[in-house]
Parts: structure tokens; C-alpha cells; sequence
């Protein structure tokens, strides 16, 4: 008998596959189904991936074959009609309870049982298992009232609230901290784990579903982990929700924490896509790598590669935004002399034509089917680009990181180009979870996998969870958790918390970021004032002063980031001066001239073309307005806001406040009763154009309808693009 790889081979490249061949691999996949399960399902998806090849004669045969894999959903795919009563009966007991037109496969439908059997579930499954369909299977049941859903980027939480609006008239989706709850029907709280501990929760949480939870592990050196601990705290202890815990490719989690939190650990290996994997280098020893020759040539292989494969979708994986940037262009320029443009320009290179430069290499990487991903992006631009890649009109997708798990997309094809993840290597986990990108259930029978080095070493990946483990765990975390549910409370960490005066250490939870640099700054601010008052005293009314907002800067700087964080290119000095330009200048056009004024000053850019100039100043002022503008600035306002009105209220001076400001910068400038339509995807540009045409005090809850009613999303002054995203929120 032969073995998987030559059956595959000839399935392959056989025109059909005759009576005996396609019986002989139905008992081999039948035999090895208790041994060897992974070996089954493997031949069992390429047979579906050659279904008009097998003979006709074995086809009932080998539909009770998928049934008893559990491919129910592939039956339906494929219109396979089970003879057998009995199978049959399991086939139909596959389809979804309460969403129409879905059959789950045999390791979903376990999943869904344990989780609808009221047991607290953490679950580890491929990215092809269907893990984010029972988010919606939770939500459709209507079963659980009011329901928190934590993931880790706005962009995943945007594309879960579009799945979830179908059921607007059973639940309230509330997006941003500043939304009411409903008290007529049931709320989803669609939030990061920052925006649960800043929510003050006024009814009872039934369900709480967290996405991507090895975002719980302080080993993994995620900067954020503290608030995705402190929010799973916040909520399991003071509502006791039921809880659904999903991420990939994880062995085990902290040796306890199941028993202490009532909880079940569900792996599961299953996927209904084989993954094949090519080696790359191994065909080129020497002469991969990523400078001088080695670079061109590398980049040289990987652009036949891609255009060998035009036929199918690509996701290209790299290090870095820069490098995410700079690669799509060079493909973008060698695809000029290889393939023609797409024959329709896509309404986003309108828009950034319009608004930001003709020049910026998305707008030539979009003409020829090119997409970029990455953290530096406006959320409409990422949320557009995913969606003209998952609706075919994109061919490659460069991307870092953030594809793993800041987005639900696949592709038939995945290139891991690169071996590093920003500075350091990518270590299993994440190549797994990489890799995990190629193919897509229902659409990919098979993905492929192009590495360019090879893959890290395996290793067993284990979740240590901070809160429960308290060995390590950081200060923002310790101080957070009960008195009754310390492990070592005569550790030193916990005196020394103990010691901070009662009435500061509430402040400095209820801020939720450093513990020492808040203390630090609390210190600072009782030794300065009231001698330096006029620094720390500005409002929304008067914007601050140079002086007064690096005073306020520098304290933040040099007290609240944390060890490990990256804060390159941007500097202490540097970040005041964009920050007052950001609040005179709200036009990025002006901010990106401002920036390539300044860059062609520099040596170092005084012999590249102009457009590679221009390049940088948008990448500098997108990933400045991302991170800084929309993240960091107005976290560190809001904290040293509430830190300076506590020390002038013990020192009997006027404070200032500094959260309209913040709240401005965060929100792009766009009043805050607005903002909330960035949220859902709309340009900023779009929403100065009908701002007027809105009433000043609008809701934010009452903005869509009042918008659909009025026709405003019409308006002449709006461009196709901008009319399209208002569009899909009506």
C-alpha cells in the first residue's frame, strides 16, 4: 500500500482516479482513523480537493468516510447525499441550532455542546477550526442577556460588530466607553481590554468571550497583557460570567488556574485545510538573506513566485512596517513590466489621492492588486484593504504581525519572508499562527506555505496567566486583585504596594498604567507645586503652551513607559512638537508636507527620489497618529490630568484639566458625540463634510438613522469612497 504523499501525488496529477486506486485509499484513510487521525483527515480533504476525479462508483463510500470525520460542512459544499439512515440522522444534528444555512463540523459541534452545557470553556484550535462563527452561535442563541467581548485590536472588534449588527434588534452593540447600556434589550460590549477596566459596568455580565487570550501571558512580553488580566478580573469577580476563552495553537495554560476558575481546557488539532509546505531556501542554499545581493536576489524569487501563483490569493509575511512598505513597492515597480494594472481603480486610491499624496506607494501597490497591513494604517484604510482582499479585487497582502492577530483573513498561499517579528525572532508559536493563515475553510481545501528560512524549533506552548500565577506578575496587575486572593502577601512587591498612602493608591488603580511611575509622578507633583503651578495649569478652554505641555509630556516619558517598549523613531522632545503641530494643524496633508520639508533637509535622504521621501513622511505621520495621537498622548493626558487635580486638591490650588484635550486628540478632532463613526470605518474626512448637516447635540446612538433618514450620505461633497463607507453602515 502506498503511503499519504504518493496518494496525494496522485490525486494530484492522475486525470481520474480509477475503482481500485480510490478504494484502496478509502481503506487506508478508514484504517488509520483511530491511529493516526491527522493522516485521514489529510487524504479525506484532498479526496474533496479531486472530487470529480474519484470514480463514481466509491463516491457513497467515501461520503460516509467525511461524515465519519465530522466534515459535515464539506457535505453540504459539495452536495454529498449520505445513503445511510443513521448517517443521515448525525449529519442533521450537525446543522446550527440558531444560525440558518450553517452545519458545524464534528470538533465545532463538541465545542458548542460544552459551551452551551454552562461550562466555562478555554479553548485552543487552528486558525481554520471556525473558532469566531461560535462567537456568533453564542450571540444568535439569545440565550446569555448582556455579553463582553474582548479582542485585542479595533480593527477584529470592528469586524466582529459587523457580523454581530444582524442582531440589532436583540442586542445594543456598544463600541465605545462613552455609550449608555440598554435597559429594553440585551448589550454586547465590543471593547479592547483597555476600554473594559475604563467601563463602569452597570448591569450583570452573563457571557464574557475573550479572543486571542495568550494575550493573557506576561512571558510573551506583550506591554498590554497587565490590561487584558485586570480586565478578566475585573469581570469574572464581580459578576461570575460564564466564559469563553479562544486563541490557537496553545498545549496548556497555568497549572491551577482550570480548577480555580471552573474551567475546561478544549484542544483541538482539527482543520478542514491541509497545509503544505515548500522549503524555498532549501532550493537556493547560500542565497537567501536579507542585505546587499542576497537581498535582491531573495526579492527576486519571491516576485516570480508571486506572479507564478497570480491565479490565487498571497499574504506575504515581514518584520516591520518599514519593511511591510518598502517590499510592496519594489513588487509594485516590478510588476509594471510584468502584468497589467487591474482595468478598475478601486474607490480608496481616490481617496488617498485626494487626500494624502498621488505619490504614496498604496496608491501604485493598489493599481496592480497590492495591499499593505500593518499597525501604522487609519482603520478605514486596513478595514478597506481587508475587504477588497477578502472579496478577491487584491491578490497580495504584504503584512507584519498584525495579520496574525489583528484580523480574520486567509489565503490560499502564505510566504513566511521574514524570520524576525520587529527585532527579535518569531519563536513557534507565532510562526504557527502565521502559518495557520494559509487556506480558508469552505473556499481552500488546501493552503501552501513558502518558507523562506526555516521553520523555529517546535516547542509545547504553555500560557502562563499573571493573575492567577502571581510568580511573576507586574505591580499594575498585583494591585488590582483582592486581598484574599494574594498568594504572597509578605512578599516584598506586595509591602511595598501596601506601603503607597491609601487615598494614592486608589488613584493609581483606577489609572491602570505603571504603579511606580505613577507614585514617581505623585512624589514629583507634591515636591513642585505650588512653586510651579503655571506649568500644570491648562484647559480645554486655553491650549496648553509649549512649555506647559513638555512639562506634562516629560513627566509621562519618563515615568510611564514601560521596560521593553519600543518608543523609536519618536523622541521625548519630539513628541511635544508633533503633538502642539496636531493640535494647530488637524490635516494630515500638512503634517506630511511638514514631515518631507523636514526629511529632505536630512543627509541621509539627500540622493533618494522623491517619492521614496514622501514615503517616510507618511509613515511617520500615520504611525505617529496611530500610536501616539490615538493611543498614547491622550492615555498619558487623561493619568498626569487626574494625578495633578489630586495633589492641587491636597494642596488647595485650582487644577487644571487636561482630558478635553486629550479627548480631542484622540478623536482626531472629530466631536465626541461623532467619533463614534470612525469607529465603524469612516474617514475622518467624510465626517467633517457632514458635520454641519448633523445636529450639534446628536446622539451618537441616534446617528445612523438620522443619517439614513436624511439622505446625508448622498451628499454632493462626498467623495464615491467616502459614500461607500457610510453606506455599509446604514
Amino acid at each position: 500500500m502506498r503511503n499519504l504523499e504518493e496518494y496525494i501525488q496522485l490525486l494530484e496529477e492522475s486525470q481520474n482516479i480509477d475503482y481500485d486506486l480510490s478504494f484502496e485509499m478509502l481503506q487506508d484513510c478508514s484504517s488509520q482513523i483511530d491511529k493516526k487521525l491527522d493522516y485521514s483527515s489529510r487524504l479525506c480533504i484532498n479526496v474533496l480537493n479531486n472530487w470529480h476525479k474519484i470514480h463514481v462508483g466509491t463516491k457513497s463510500a467515501w461520503a460516509s468516510q467525511i461524515e465519519a470525520l465530522g466534515f459535515y460542512p464539506y457535505l453540504n459544499k459539495e452536495n454529498i447525499v449520505l445513503d445511510g439512515t443513521l448517517e443521515s440522522i448525525r449529519r442533521y444534528k450537525q446543522d446550527s441550532l440558531f444560525l440558518q444555512g450553517k452545519t458545524h463540523h464534528d470538533e465545532q459541534r463538541k465545542l458548542i455542546d460544552k459551551i452551551f452545557s454552562h461550562i466555562n470553556i478555554v479553548a485552543s484550535a487552528p486558525t481554520s477550526f471556525g473558532k469566531s462563527l461560535i462567537i456568533e452561535e453564542i450571540v444568535a442563541s439569545k440565550i446569555w442577556n448582556n455579553i463582553v467581548v474582548i479582542q485585542p485590536t479595533l480593527a477584529l472588534l470592528d469586524e466582529t460588530r459587523r457580523k454581530l449588527k444582524k442582531y440589532d434588534s436583540d442586542y445594543k452593540l456598544i463600541v465605545r466607553t462613552s455609550q449608555k447600556t440598554s435597559t429594553e434589550k440585551g448589550n454586547i460590549y465590543l471593547f479592547t481590554a483597555e476600554r473594559v477596566n475604563e467601563y463602569v459596568f452597570t448591569l450583570r455580565i452573563d457571557f464574557l468571550i475573550i479572543d486571542e487570550f495568550y494575550k493573557l501571558s506576561g512571558a510573551r512580553d506583550d506591554e498590554r497583557s497587565s490590561s487584558l488580566n485586570n480586565a478578566f478580573y475585573k469581570l469574572y469577580w464581580k459578576y461570575k460570567p460564564q466564559f469563553y476563552m479562544l486563541g490557537p495553537n496553545i498545549d496548556k495554560v497555568s497549572p491551577g488556574f482550570l480548577e480555580f476558575y471552573n474551567a475546561e481546557f478544549f484542544k483541538s488539532t482539527c482543520t478542514l485545510v491541509d497545509s503544505r509546505t515548500k522549503n524555498v531556501y532549501e532550493d537556493y542554499p547560500n542565497q537567501i538573506g536579507p542585505r546587499g545581493k542576497k537581498r535582491e536576489f531573495t526579492e527576486k524569487i519571491l516576485f516570480e513566485l508571486l506572479l507564478e501563483h497570480s491565479a490565487e490569493q498571497s499574504i506575504i509575511y515581514c518584520s516591520s512596517p518599514d519593511r511591510v512598505r518598502q517590499l510592496a513597492k519594489r513588487f509594485a515597480d516590478y510588476c509594471v513590466n510584468h502584468i497589467e494594472k487591474n482595468p478598475e481603480e478601486l474607490p480608496l486610491s481616490e481617496w488617498i489621492k485626494a487626500n494624502i499624496s498621488e505619490q504614496w506607494m498604496l496608491a501604485k501597490a493598489l493599481e496592480y492588486g497590492i495591499g499593505i497591513h500593518d499597525g501604522a494604517l487609519h482603520k478605514h484604510i486596513t478595514n478597506s484593504i481587508i475587504d477588497y482582499f477578502n472579496h478577491g479585487k487584491l491578490k497580495y497582502l504584504f503584512c507584519t504581525s498584525t495579520i496574525i492577530e489583528g484580523v480574520n483573513t486567509s489565503a490560499k498561499n502564505v510566504v513566511y519572508f521574514d524570520k524576525k517579528k520587529g527585532t527579535h525572532d518569531v519563536d513557534y508559536f507565532d510562526y504557527s499562527n502565521i502559518k495557520g493563515r494559509a487556506g480558508r475553510m469552505m473556499e481552500h481545501y488546501i493552503g501552501q506555505i513558502f518558507n523562506f528560512y526555516e521553520a523555529p524549533p517546535t516547542n509545547d506552548v504553555i500560557i502562563d496567566i499573571p493573575l492567577y500565577d502571581q510568580s511573576p506578575i507586574k505591580d499594575e496587575v498585583l494591585v488590582q486583585i483582592n486581598k484574599e486572593h494574594i498568594l504572597k502577601k509578605d512578599s516584598q512587591q506586595y509591602k511595598d504596594l501596601m506601603n503607597i498612602p491609601a487615598d494614592e493608591l486608589e488613584i493609581i488603580k483606577r489609572n491602570g498604567v505603571s504603579v511606580k511611575g505613577q507614585k514617581r509622578i505623585i512624589d514629583i507633583l507634591m515636591q513642585e507645586l505650588p512653586e510651579k503651578h503655571d506649568r500644570y495649569y491648562w484647559n480645554t478652554k486655553k491650549f496648553p503652551t509649549y512649555h506647559q505641555l513638555q512639562k506634562v509630556l516629560s513627566l509621562a516619558w519618563d515615568n510611564l513607559i514601560t521596560t521593553g517598549e519600543t518608543t523609536r523613531p519618536m523622541t521625548k522632545n519630539g513628541l511635544t512638537g508633533f503633538t502642539l503641530v496636531y493640535l494647530s494643524h488637524h490635516d494630515e496633508a500638512y503634517l506630511i508636507k511638514n514631515r518631507f520639508d523636514f526629511l529632505i533637509k536630512q543627509k541621509e535622504y539627500e540622493r533618494k527620489p522623491e517619492n521614496e521621501i514622501y514615503d517616510a513622511a507618511i509613515q511617520y505621520v500615520f504611525q505617529t497618529i496611530r500610536h501616539w495621537m490615538q493611543y498614547k498622548v491622550p492615555k498619558w493626558l487623561s493619568v498626569v490630568s487626574e494625578l495633578q487635580k489630586f495633589v492641587c486638591e491636597k494642596k488647595g490650588l485650582e487644577a487644571g484639566d487636561y482630558t478635553g484635550i486629550a479627548n480631542l486628540i484622540e478623536n482626531g478632532f472629530i466631536p465626541d458625540n461623532l467619533s463614534i463613526m470612525l469607529e465603524y470605518g469612516v474617514p475622518a474626512t467624510a465626517v467633517r463634510k457632514i458635520q454641519k448637516k448633523l445636529p450639534k447635540d446628536i446622539l451618537q446612538d441616534d446617528i445612523w438613522t438620522f443619517i439614513k433618514e436624511n439622505n446625508i450620505e448622498e451628499d454632493e461633497s462626498l467623495i464615491k469612497y467616502e459614500k461607500e463607507k457610510l453606506i455599509q453602515n446604514l
